[in-house]
């Protein structure tokens, strides 16, 4: 069940969602963790799991933060990627642009990509998520940041054959306490005091 706090839950409809396609975002990574986007933004609101087609969750490079690789989406014919949708404020979009490093000429660790999900009733929503240029060999995960998701995925009532898929995937132990600030975490310049300082989606 989805923790109340800060999260102001919407009764909605399809029209609702096509109003405010231009405001819901999909978390698919860290991002879905209640105290990670509360943290992040001044108000989200939850909307809805929902799943992105054609797509598979992936990992790449390194972040201090959780000591191992963060997450992205790639192309992948019959797999499916689980989410969260949240409707944002311009401001919150903003302040997540900083903690993503996503930058308006494409030159940050990440950048807004439009996608279409579908909810659980079956409804096609038109959103946007972060997703990273694949760069190099993919790499695993710390174990601590994968629970992290994990935690996320489960507040948010994803289906649970894909929260046992997440718990199976391989990872490796942190080596030394984690999380900790990263010197290049950019979300320090957004004025939150989240104790999770970490880019994640």
């Amino acid at each position: 069940m989805i923790q109340e706090r800060n999260l102001v839950h919407i009764q909605h409809t399809s029209e609702d969602f096509e109003d405010r396609m231009s405001d819901l975002y999909f978390a698919y990574g860290s991002n879905m963790n209640l105290e990670q986007i509360q943290a992040r933004c001044s108000r989200p609101k939850a909307v809805s799991p929902a799943c992105l087609a054609d797509y598979k969750l992936a990992f790449y490079g390194y972040t201090e933060a959780w000591d191992g690789a963060y997450e992205t989406v790639e192309p992948m014919p019959g797999c499916e990627v689980w989410g969260a949708l949240f409707s944002l404020s311009k401001m919150d979009w903003e302040r997540l642009d900083l903690w993503q490093d996503a930058r308006m000429d494409g030159g940050g660790m990440y950048f807004h990509f439009p996608v279409t999900v579908t909810d659980l009733q079956g409804n096609a929503h038109r959103v946007r998520l972060y997703k990273k240029d694949v760069q190099g060999d993919s790499q695993l995960p710390s174990r601590e940041y994968l629970e992290f998701i994990l935690s996320g995925a489960r507040q948010n009532g994803l289906p649970e054959y894909y929260t046992q898929e997440l718990d199976k995937r391989a990872s490796v132990k942190a080596s030394y306490s984690v999380p900790t600030r990263a010197d290049t975490d950019l979300g320090a310049s957004a004025g939150s005091s989240c104790r999770t300082c970490a880019t994640g989606v």
